[in-house]
Protein backbone atom coordinates (compact mmCIF):
# COMPACT_ATOMS: atom_id res chain seq x y z
CA UNK A 1 0.00 0.00 0.00
CA UNK A 2 1.44 3.40 -0.87
CA UNK A 3 -1.37 5.49 0.32
CA UNK A 4 -0.20 9.20 0.64
CA UNK A 5 -2.00 12.34 2.10
CA UNK A 6 -0.39 14.34 -0.61
CA UNK A 7 -1.61 12.59 -3.29
CA UNK A 8 -5.04 12.19 -1.97
CA UNK A 9 -5.24 15.52 -1.15
CA UNK A 10 -3.95 16.23 -4.96
CA UNK A 11 -6.09 13.75 -6.28
CA UNK A 12 -9.38 14.98 -4.76
CA UNK A 13 -9.03 18.42 -5.69
CA UNK A 14 -8.65 17.65 -9.38
CA UNK A 15 -11.40 15.54 -9.69
CA UNK A 16 -13.50 18.49 -7.35
CA UNK A 17 -12.54 21.09 -9.66
CA UNK A 18 -13.16 18.78 -12.89
CA UNK A 19 -16.55 17.31 -11.26
CA UNK A 20 -17.46 20.67 -10.90
CA UNK A 21 -20.07 20.12 -8.45
CA UNK A 22 -20.24 23.47 -6.76
CA UNK A 23 -20.56 24.74 -10.22
CA UNK A 24 -23.05 22.47 -11.54
CA UNK A 25 -25.18 23.44 -8.49
CA UNK A 26 -27.20 26.00 -11.12
CA UNK A 27 -28.00 23.26 -12.76
CA UNK A 28 -29.00 20.73 -10.50
CA UNK A 29 -31.34 23.74 -8.86
CA UNK A 30 -33.19 23.97 -12.00
CA UNK A 31 -33.91 20.42 -12.72
CA UNK A 32 -35.39 20.38 -8.78
CA UNK A 33 -37.58 23.38 -10.14
CA UNK A 34 -38.68 21.26 -12.71
CA UNK A 35 -39.88 18.74 -10.55
CA UNK A 36 -37.29 16.30 -11.25
CA UNK A 37 -36.14 13.83 -8.68
CA UNK A 38 -32.80 13.97 -7.66
CA UNK A 39 -31.41 11.23 -5.77
CA UNK A 40 -28.35 12.48 -3.93
CA UNK A 41 -27.42 8.24 -3.31
CA UNK A 42 -27.91 7.32 -6.73
CA UNK A 43 -25.78 10.42 -7.91
CA UNK A 44 -22.96 9.91 -6.45
CA UNK A 45 -23.15 6.11 -6.08
CA UNK A 46 -23.32 5.74 -10.05
CA UNK A 47 -20.26 8.54 -10.44
CA UNK A 48 -18.13 6.48 -7.96
CA UNK A 49 -19.37 3.22 -10.14
CA UNK A 50 -18.49 4.83 -12.94
CA UNK A 51 -15.10 6.68 -12.22
CA UNK A 52 -13.87 3.33 -10.54
CA UNK A 53 -14.57 1.46 -13.86
CA UNK A 54 -13.12 3.55 -16.12
CA UNK A 55 -9.94 4.06 -13.69
CA UNK A 56 -9.21 0.02 -13.82
CA UNK A 57 -10.46 -0.24 -17.54
CA UNK A 58 -9.61 2.78 -19.16
CA UNK A 59 -5.40 1.68 -19.78
CA UNK A 60 -6.33 -1.35 -21.16
CA UNK A 61 -8.46 0.53 -23.66
CA UNK A 62 -5.81 2.56 -24.38
CA UNK A 63 -3.55 -0.40 -25.22
CA UNK A 64 -6.31 -1.64 -27.33
CA UNK A 65 -5.50 1.71 -29.47
CA UNK A 66 -1.76 1.55 -29.23
CA UNK A 67 -1.81 4.50 -26.74
CA UNK A 68 0.81 4.82 -23.60
CA UNK A 69 0.01 6.44 -20.35
CA UNK A 70 1.71 9.55 -20.76
CA UNK A 71 0.38 10.21 -24.18
CA UNK A 72 -2.81 10.37 -23.01
CA UNK A 73 -2.25 12.36 -19.87
CA UNK A 74 -0.27 15.02 -22.34
CA UNK A 75 -3.60 14.53 -24.45
CA UNK A 76 -5.89 14.98 -20.70
CA UNK A 77 -3.93 17.80 -19.72
CA UNK A 78 -5.01 19.72 -22.61
CA UNK A 79 -8.68 18.90 -21.97
CA UNK A 80 -7.52 20.09 -17.77
CA UNK A 81 -6.43 23.56 -19.38
CA UNK A 82 -9.81 24.06 -21.65
CA UNK A 83 -11.98 23.06 -19.25
CA UNK A 84 -10.40 24.99 -16.62
CA UNK A 85 -9.96 28.01 -19.30
CA UNK A 86 -14.25 27.14 -19.48
CA UNK A 87 -14.20 28.09 -15.38
CA UNK A 88 -11.91 30.66 -15.33
CA UNK A 89 -12.83 33.09 -18.75
CA UNK A 90 -16.79 32.12 -18.40
CA UNK A 91 -16.92 30.65 -21.87
CA UNK A 92 -18.42 27.71 -23.16
CA UNK A 93 -16.16 25.65 -25.30
CA UNK A 94 -17.32 21.76 -24.67
CA UNK A 95 -21.26 21.65 -25.69
CA UNK A 96 -22.52 19.41 -23.10
CA UNK A 97 -25.36 17.27 -24.73
CA UNK A 98 -27.67 14.46 -24.12
CA UNK A 99 -31.03 13.50 -22.44
CA UNK A 100 -33.00 16.10 -19.81
CA UNK A 101 -33.33 13.29 -16.63
CA UNK A 102 -32.05 13.67 -13.22
CA UNK A 103 -30.56 11.73 -11.01
CA UNK A 104 -28.34 9.40 -13.44
CA UNK A 105 -28.54 11.27 -16.35
CA UNK A 106 -27.32 14.05 -16.94
CA UNK A 107 -26.11 14.63 -13.34
CA UNK A 108 -24.09 11.51 -12.74
CA UNK A 109 -23.27 10.87 -16.41
CA UNK A 110 -21.98 13.34 -18.01
CA UNK A 111 -22.12 15.90 -15.64
CA UNK A 112 -20.03 14.58 -12.80
CA UNK A 113 -18.58 11.20 -14.43
CA UNK A 114 -18.24 12.30 -17.94
CA UNK A 115 -15.30 12.67 -20.60
CA UNK A 116 -13.43 15.31 -18.19
CA UNK A 117 -13.37 13.53 -15.05
CA UNK A 118 -12.42 10.22 -17.26
CA UNK A 119 -9.31 12.11 -18.67
CA UNK A 120 -8.42 13.38 -15.99
CA UNK A 121 -8.77 9.71 -14.19
CA UNK A 122 -6.27 8.75 -16.42
CA UNK A 123 -3.90 11.60 -16.10
CA UNK A 124 -3.81 11.37 -12.65
CA UNK A 125 -2.72 7.74 -12.95
CA UNK A 126 0.31 8.67 -14.48
CA UNK A 127 0.97 11.01 -11.45
CA UNK A 128 -0.07 9.01 -8.39
CA UNK A 129 -0.25 5.52 -6.99
CA UNK A 130 -3.45 3.70 -7.85
CA UNK A 131 -4.94 3.05 -4.21
CA UNK A 132 -4.52 7.16 -3.68
CA UNK A 133 -6.53 7.97 -6.87
CA UNK A 134 -9.40 5.57 -5.52
CA UNK A 135 -9.59 6.93 -1.94
CA UNK A 136 -10.10 10.14 -4.02
CA UNK A 137 -12.51 9.31 -6.20
CA UNK A 138 -14.92 7.72 -2.91
CA UNK A 139 -14.29 11.35 -1.27
CA UNK A 140 -15.86 12.95 -4.14
CA UNK A 141 -18.73 10.37 -3.96
CA UNK A 142 -18.84 11.47 -0.39
CA UNK A 143 -18.71 15.27 -1.33
CA UNK A 144 -21.20 14.77 -4.49
CA UNK A 145 -23.65 13.33 -1.86
CA UNK A 146 -23.17 16.03 1.02
CA UNK A 147 -23.44 18.65 -1.85
CA UNK A 148 -26.52 17.26 -3.10
CA UNK A 149 -28.20 16.45 -0.14
CA UNK A 150 -27.85 20.42 1.04
CA UNK A 151 -27.79 21.73 -2.39
CA UNK A 152 -30.72 24.78 -1.25
CA UNK A 153 -29.22 24.94 2.33
CA UNK A 154 -25.33 25.99 0.28
CA UNK A 155 -27.55 28.25 -2.59
CA UNK A 156 -29.04 30.17 0.40
CA UNK A 157 -25.99 29.90 2.17
CA UNK A 158 -22.88 31.09 -0.05
CA UNK A 159 -25.65 32.39 -3.21
CA UNK A 160 -24.70 33.08 -6.85
CA UNK A 161 -22.02 35.52 -6.47
CA UNK A 162 -20.07 32.47 -3.73
CA UNK A 163 -20.83 29.63 -6.48
CA UNK A 164 -19.44 32.12 -8.89
CA UNK A 165 -16.38 32.97 -6.79
CA UNK A 166 -15.85 29.03 -5.79
CA UNK A 167 -16.21 28.66 -10.04
CA UNK A 168 -13.22 30.82 -10.59
CA UNK A 169 -11.12 29.74 -7.69
CA UNK A 170 -11.23 25.70 -8.98
CA UNK A 171 -10.70 27.21 -12.02
CA UNK A 172 -6.98 28.36 -11.88
CA UNK A 173 -5.87 25.81 -9.76
CA UNK A 174 -7.42 23.54 -11.91
CA UNK A 175 -5.50 25.42 -14.68
CA UNK A 176 -2.14 24.75 -12.46
CA UNK A 177 -2.29 21.80 -12.52
CA UNK A 178 -3.01 21.02 -16.17
CA UNK A 179 0.05 22.88 -16.67
CA UNK A 180 1.71 20.67 -14.54
CA UNK A 181 0.77 17.33 -15.75
CA UNK A 182 1.19 18.29 -19.35
CA UNK A 183 4.86 19.26 -18.42
CA UNK A 184 5.61 16.06 -16.49
CA UNK A 185 4.46 13.65 -18.89
CA UNK A 186 5.79 15.71 -22.37
CA UNK A 187 9.00 15.66 -20.41
CA UNK A 188 8.26 11.57 -20.09
CA UNK A 189 7.80 11.23 -23.68
CA UNK A 190 10.42 13.33 -24.80
CA UNK A 191 13.13 11.48 -22.56
CA UNK A 192 11.59 7.93 -24.22
CA UNK A 193 13.17 9.34 -27.41
CA UNK A 194 16.73 9.82 -26.06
Amino acid sequence: MNLSFREILSATIVLAAVMDLLGSLPIVLALKEKGLKVSPLQTSAVTVTLLIAFLFLGQSFLQFFGVDINSFAVAGAIVLFVISLEMVMGVEIMKQDGPKEASIVPLAFPLLAGPGSFTTLLSLRAEFHLENIIVAVIINGLLTFAVLQACGKIQRFIGNNGIYVLKKLFGIILLAMAVKLFTSNLSSIINSFQ
